[in-house]
């Protein structure tokens, strides 16, 4: 499968993942000492709704544009509010014609101590992101392979933050190399919070990615998943999925709260299946 950020720019699997990014942001940002986010295959940073890939897919509509017209009770606006305030910041005419990657999401919950290291290898992609976040001293763009930046660059001086591995499944072995990449990334940095974004296409292979990921012996592996009965006909994107290694000791139970209604809203038809369930989560012997 050929996942490319810009024809999928806020999608509901956008949706899920930047929601939960944003969730683990805001929880580390409750203690004062300093975080970094490592975001390996970062994208451009900023995607233009209206342009040609974008365009073509409109996917944004079935995605954060049915979020944002929601009406949501209190309780999932205040859950979702690091979110939507930076969707929001980058549509100050109230359109939606814009949106932030999860370069420019980390960059909008980063306080003045905390750093962010954005990789991109595609020369186009990497130069857009490059000038999407240079002027920010918090933030740094690389020209990087993600597997290679993820074993170069963790862990962090600061011993805080979160990696999220977002790569686009254009080669086959992605799962594979998701499963090895942590694997190798978490003996070097075991406390660090991870995020592993993978589509569910093919329902046998997630399964296994699943099992896979069991038999590791790390400690804290929360699975988190949304499925929607009529997506993806056209892309053979069914639903989408993240891994959460060591997650806020939170995220659980906001999860548990906010998923069934980002099912609901984003669901054309039926309301989607949402699987959240602890892989792993006693200490490792």
């Amino acid at each position: 499968m050929n996942y490319r950020h810009a024809y999928h720019a806020g999608n509901f699997a956008d949706v899920v993942k930047h929601t939960v990014l944003c969730r683990v942001l805001v929880n580390l940002r409750e203690k004062p000492a300093a975080f970094r986010v490592i975001d390996t295959h970062a994208g451009a940073g900023r995607y233009d709704l209206a342009g040609p890939e974008a365009g073509k897919t409109q996917e944004w509509r079935d995605g954060i544009e049915r979020l944002v017209r929601a009406k949501l009770a209190d309780p999932i606006r205040a859950l979702l509010a690091p979110y939507l305030d930076a969707v929001a910041a980058r549509n100050p005419d109230g359109r939606l014609t814009a949106y932030p990657g999860s370069p420019a999401l980390a960059l909008s919950l980063l306080r003045r101590q905390d750093r962010l290291i954005a990789c991109e290898l595609e020369p186009r992609a990497a130069a857009a992101l490059k000038g999407e976040i240079a002027s920010n001293p918090r933030a740094k763009a690389i020209a990087i392979d993600g597997w290679t930046a993820l074993q170069a660059y963790v862990p962090p001086t600061e011993r805080r933050g979160v990696v999220l591995i977002d790569p686009p499944f254009e080669q086959p072995g992605e799962f594979d190399r998701l499963a090895e990449g942590l694997t190798a990334a978490h003996r070097k940095w075991p406390t660090g919070i991870y995020l592993l974004w993978y589509p569910v296409k093919d329902q046998a292979e997630v399964a296994a990615f699943a099992r896979r990921l069991a038999r590791l012996r790390i400690a804290k592996m929360l699975r988190v998943e949304l499925t929607l009965a009529n997506a993806g006909a056209d892309t053979g994107l069914r639903g989408s999925g993240l891994i959460a290694v060591n997650p806020p000791w939170t995220l659980h139970d906001e999860l548990k709260t906010l998923l069934p209604v980002l099912a609901e809203v984003m669901s054309r038809g039926p309301t989607g299946a949402v699987t959240l369930e602890w892989l792993a989560r006693e200490s490792a012997s």
